[in-house]
């Protein structure tokens, strides 16, 4: 399919409305992403003329229901490249999906004089999460420093043979780096660790297979992907699951159940307790069909291009500061930025009177953005529907900014 951005906007209604009189602009796209009329079509659609639940129904609507909800995962296979859909388990989110892994894998394979390594600009569900487990395992916590770049030699350094997990973001969601997990890998392996990807700011926006990259697990949310809030992913090798305990306990993940006991459902139900968020899986489905349909490498060159249009802008404005501009470093749609008189706060207030939607504050990173001496940023950060005339007006609206407040 060939990229054409102004038909893909056709696609999202909400960039036809007004923001305090102006055409929306919307560059807070790391945050949450908006939604193509297919995929709002498919939430609609299942309330109409599918709603029942999910698994063990003979009647039309559940099988209905059913067939779809099991569709999904499959088109969320293809986006990753999973070769067996089981390997597929739907959470609420990202977040939900590491909190698995650490309850279900981690606090049984972690223990003192054991460690993890993450890297220093984790999102804070990727370092709390890891922070909780060293608590209750007494294993250590290790920090890979990727302020500058990610730098092979300085994980040579940190990784040793008590090295039980390496825990990390593929793409900041601060920096925006892109953290090269085909040089983590094989290091990892050497030392028999597990790799664990956060893959939020990835997977929407650049290919990932999974395959390819060899790596243990794989979180991502719907939302940040053009699906809707409240389901996630989470994509576990085969093996890893069946020795896994499940984390919740309820209906679905049930195979048998006796007064004495209970004994566990077939992958991927063993992790899937309750009435699962359907509408929401379909939808998801449709979002990852959306994307691919355009093609990854086309989302990932689309954004690349905006993005070096962007750093090209700021590095014309005067008094704004980039954090983490680092030319020779991978880096995907996601620019946080500061000034040196105007707090981050107020440039998100004034862009808004403008129709411009950007994220201010720590960005779920506390730690990284207090690295650089500041306690609040300003984020922009881009998807398949932002052009290069939205980058001019983002540019412009920061000049005025800089020009009524200093």
């Amino acid at each position: 399919m060939q990229f054409d951005v102004e038909e893909i906007r056709k696609d999202f209604p909400i960039l036809d409305r007004k923001v305090n009189g102006k055409n929306l602009v919307y560059l807070d796209n790391a945050a949450t992403s908006q939604k193509p009329k297919e995929v709002i079509d498919s939430i609609r659609d299942y309330y109409m003329n599918h709603n029942a639940n999910v698994h063990r129904g003979v009647h039309l609507l559940s099988v209905e229901a059913t067939d779809a909800y099991e569709n999904a995962r499959i088109q969320i296979s293809g986006l990753i490249n999973c070769p067996n859909p089981n390997a597929i388990i739907w959470t609420r989110n990202a977040t939900e999906s590491l909190n698995l892994v650490a309850s279900s894998w981690a606090l049984d394979n972690l223990k003192k004089g054991s460690n993890i390594i993450i890297t220093n600009a984790e999102h804070h569900s990727n370092l709390v999460t890891w922070q909780q487990v060293s608590e209750k395992t007494g294993c250590d916590l290790r920090y890979l420093n990727i302020s500058d770049g990610f730098d092979l030699s300085d994980f040579e350094n940190l990784i040793d043979e008590k090295t039980k997990l390496v825990a990390v973001t593929h793409m900041s969601n601060v920096l925006g780096y892109v953290v090269p997990i085909e040089e983590i890998v094989p290091l990892a392996r050497k030392y028999d660790a597990k790799v664990l990807v956060d893959g939020a700011q990835s997977v929407p926006h650049m290919p990932v297979d999974v395959l390819d990259l060899d790596i243990d697990f794989l979180v991502f949310s719907a939302h940040k992907m053009l699906g809707p809030t409240g389901i996630g992913v989470l994509y576990a090798k085969l093996d890893l699951l069946e020795d896994m305990n499940p984390y919740m306990f309820g209906g679905d993940m049930i195979l048998e159940v006796t007064y004495e006991d209970a004994k566990w459902n077939r992958l991927p139900y063993k992790f899937e307790a309750g009435t699962p968020n359907i509408s929401g899986a379909i939808s998801t489905g449709v979002a990852a069909n959306y994307l691919m349909k355009i093609g990854m490498e086309n989302v990932w060159e689309h954004e690349n291009s905006i993005t070096k249009y962007a750093l090209e802008k700021f590095r014309e404005l005067n008094n704004f500061n980039v954090i983490g501009d680092n030319g020779s470093q991978r880096r995907g749609g996601v620019i946080s930025f500061t000034h040196n008189k105007i707090h981050p706060h107020d440039i998100g207030t004034i862009l808004d009177k403008q129709g411009i939607a950007i994220r201010t504050g720590h960005h779920c990173a506390m730690p990284l953005i207090r690295s650089y001496g500041v306690v609040a940023a300003a984020r922009a950060s881009f998807y398949i529907y932002n052009t290069f005339q939205e980058v001019d007006q983002l540019a412009e609206a920061l000049q005025d900014a800089e020009d009524f407040m200093v």
